[in-house]
């Protein structure tokens, strides 16, 4: 035992270098003023109340937007294909779960400049607009643009929480819904939709918290016009060096995250667990 506790002391040095100091730093910049020196900080409040100004309001209400946009089609997309996974054979669903995260391996970078690719406006679907006779459609620097980036980068998140929720439940449920006169759709709707939820609420609240929180996307996709609040954020500290304002909104999104764990943990436990 005395072993193992040595084993994880380099793990508990790195938690502490790398993650509670910079979120104990983050705190305290945002809950004072006086720009970056430490020994120049004073308390105050204002770092929140300027969040309420119209202008990053909104940037929030377009985030807000954006993410609910992106969930909501990584829900539609990611539902069916959660669900035809789960009704394979286990070494297929291993094969076809594979294949999902595979994407997730290359750099999101990269991923994004090969949409930069695609969509713009001497891209490859233009060029084959082209030789279709077909007018070339702006498609960068656009709603379109941001949010399919957005959707093919997150959808992962939404399968495979969805995907763990439906192969966990017991087969003889939907016989016995089956048996007991319920159709194909009562059966779905009573039974393996209801019995999935804990694996829907964690993969909307991954991809929205993903979707409003990122920056790379919406600045190659979106250019200088989409401003979201991780661009805001990126802004503040990079941009701007107005790191108090910066840890302000990033407080208030750690805030969020932390309540979403909170919410995904309640949630993982599947209704007939708790029965």
């Amino acid at each position: 035992m005395k072993h193992f506790r040595k084993l994880s002391v380099p793990y508990f040095i790195w938690c502490i270098i790398f993650i509670l100091i910079p979120l104990v730093l983050i705190i305290l910049y945002a809950f004072t003023n006086g720009g970056n020196d430490v020994k120049t900080l004073n308390f105050t409040l204002d770092n929140f109340a300027r969040i309420f100004d119209e202008t990053y309001i909104k940037v929030f209400a377009k985030s807000l937007l954006l993410g609910v946009l992106t969930t909501a089609i990584c829900f539609v997309m990611g539902y069916p294909l959660a669900y035809i996974i789960s009704k394979q054979d286990d070494s297929i669903q291993d094969m076809l779960i594979m294949a999902v995260t595979i994407p997730t391996w290359i750099n999101m970078v990269i991923r994004t400049y090969a949409w930069i690719n695609l969509l713009s406006d001497n891209g490859i679907i233009n060029g084959l607009l082209g030789l279709l006779g077909i007018d070339p459609v702006t498609m960068m620097y656009t709603n379109f643009s941001v949010v399919l980036g957005l959707v093919c980068n997150l959808v992962p998140f939404m399968i495979i929480p969805i995907h763990t929720s439906l192969r966990k439940m017991d087969p003889s449920l939907t016989e016995a819904a089956m048996d007991l006169g319920a159709d194909p759709v009562q059966t779905f709707i009573r039974v393996i939709f209801k019995l999935s939820m804990p694996g829907v609420i964690n993969g909307i609240i991954m991809v929205f918290l993903m979707a409003i929180s990122s920056f790379v996307i919406p600045r190659l996709l979106g250019g200088g016009q989409f401003v979201l609040i991780g661009n805001l954020i990126e802004q503040q500290f990079v941009s701007v060096g107005d790191w108090n304002f910066g840890s302000a909104i990033s407080t208030i999104l750690a805030v969020l995250i932390l309540i979403a764990m909170r919410l995904m943990k309640k949630m993982d436990a599947s209704p007939m667990d708790e029965a």
